[in-house]
């Protein structure tokens, strides 16, 4: 419906400039377009305006082949991302969760803290490694996913001291074989 879209430009523009400058958040947006009446101008218009929109993208994701790479891809990291936190998350059979809502959440957020921890440790560990080798070999360290957890032991016992100790990445990154690591890779 072209006309309505037409008709309702102006209160769309209001709507998207105060996404845009922050005026305002798309929460916000939601439930003051739901709170009105169902046949609301304004709600039906965007309505519109986004089937018009989904129908360029579907339309650019069909016609363009690296489109559909990069979707895929953006996929690929974000399932490996969950998978990972999955993994954490039935450390221990997953027996903890918490008795009351706030421990759920604490739970919740020590897992987002670990997953993204291994993947700074991981990536950190990548970045050296691509220093010490040639321009090809880079370009196979570029595709490699820092969200890998086969190296880490989730089951293993780890003992805390109050006494630091210094993780020497750079002595790690020295022992590893690069020939064998890429071959395994």
């Amino acid at each position: 419906n072209h006309r309505l879209i037409v008709e309702e430009w102006d209160n769309i523009l209001r709507i998207l400039l105060s996404l845009a400058m922050k005026e305002t958040s798309q929460s916000i947006i939601i439930r003051k377009l739901s709170s009105h009446k169902f046949s609301d101008r304004t709600k039906r218009a965007l309505w519109e305006l986004d089937s018009i929109l989904r129908s360029i993208y579907l339309l650019d994701y069909i016609d363009n082949e690296n489109l559909r790479q990069n979707v895929q891809l953006v996929q690929n990291r974000a399932e490996a991302y969950h998978s990972l936190r999955r993994a954490i998350s039935n450390i221990a059979g997953g027996k903890f969760r918490g008795a009351s809502e706030q421990e759920v959440e604490v739970w919740n957020e020590c897992g987002r803290l670990l997953t993204n921890c291994i993947i700074y440790y991981n990536t950190e560990l990548l970045s050296r490694l691509t220093r010490q080798v040639d321009e090809g070999a880079k370009q196979i360290f570029r595709k490699i996913s820092p969200v890998a957890w086969q190296h880490i032991n989730f089951l293993g016992k780890y003992e805390f001291k109050e006494e630091a100790i210094h993780l020497d990445l750079d002595q790690m990154v020295s022992n590893i074989d690069i020939l064998e690591f890429l071959k395994a890779a």
